[in-house]
């Protein structure tokens, strides 16, 4: 198995569209601004990056884009979890080749598998790899909760090494923490919780802010892990507007109007997910000015 870091700030990065296509230079640009702001890894292809509307050609563009982009300098998380097991291996095998540094596997959603089928489904993914695999727990969005003890079962195969935890539960968190083996990681799911994680246990967070504001997400889980809960603090509330506000609508069309507003590569979200709508945009565009002073003018 491949060995990788999996500690700190990873953000979930969105896929910048023009015309309604994969913008793959913007997509490397932006993966550059995110290591150069100090981010500890990049994951594409997640929820943020709207991996279901895309095509297997273009997942394969986007991987690959933000492998050379990275260059080695931080590790690339591919996102390769479906609704189909079969689907799930092909992805995983597809990110490998591609040069990805690990795989983000969510729990599948839609069928609504029993628990021993989601371990029968994550078992089966990672026999099909070298690659580490972090479980993706959201029950908001698969309609099922990986359950403790499943993820427990799921922590004796050699290459499941992580959850992104998103459940919503700070009881979850602390569950898994304490029931986990040594050497199993926990990463937050949301930024709200990122902090209160990282001080019952959790290693950092994959992050939607970050596509944003890198450099001060990284500065606050850098500092919560070092125990300057003080300054970690600091920068959560100084964050804590965008944390909120980036889900005032289905992410990521908020944070790609803030991505846009602010002058990054990101432009509008695929259907069946549309432009941040009127209503919002004063929203959002305050948020931006808060962050990039003049930036959204």
């Amino acid at each position: 198995m491949r060995e990788v870091r999996l500690e700190g700030a990873f953000t979930a990065m969105v896929t910048p569209f023009t015309g309604g296509e994969v913008d793959a230079e913007g997509l490397a640009r932006n993966a550059d601004y995110q290591v150069r702001e100090g981010i500890s890894g990049l994951l594409v292809l997640g929820t943020t990056g709207e991996a279901p509307t895309l095509s297997w050609d273009e997942r394969e563009k986007a991987v690959s884009a933000v492998v050379q982009a990275a260059g080695g300098r931080v590790p690339v998380i591919a996102g390769t979890g479906t609704n189909c097991t079969r689907t799930s291996v092909q992805a995983a095998r597809q990110a490998e080749k591609l040069g990805a540094d690990a795989l983000l596997v969510v729990c599948p959603y839609y069928n609504k598998p029993m628990q021993d089928g989601i371990f029968r489904h994550y078992k089966e993914i990672a026999e099909s790899t070298a690659l580490p695999i972090i479980v993706y727990n959201i029950a908001g969005r698969t309609a099922r909760n990986i359950e403790t003890p499943t993820l427990l079962k799921l922590a004796q195969i050699e290459n499941v090494v992580a959850v992104k935890e998103a459940s919503g539960s700070l009881n979850q968190i602390m569950d898994v923490v304490e029931k986990m083996p040594e050497g199993f990681t926990l990463l937050s799911g949301d930024d709200s919780f990122t902090l209160p994680a990282i001080s019952v246990g959790g290693k950092g967070v994959v992050s939607v802010a970050s596509n944003l504001l890198p450099g001060k997400v990284s500065g606050m889980v850098r500092a919560a892990l070092k125990g300057d809960f003080a300054e970690a603090r600091r920068l959560h509330y100084e964050l804590y507007p965008l944390f909120t506000k980036q889900f005032v609508e289905t992410n990521p069309i908020p944070i790609k109007a803030a991505m846009g507003m602010a002058g990054m590569p990101a432009g509008e979200p695929r259907p069946p997910l549309y432009p941040l709508s009127e209503a919002n945009v004063p929203v959002i565009k305050s948020l931006v000015e808060k962050y990039f002073p003049g930036a959204s003018r």
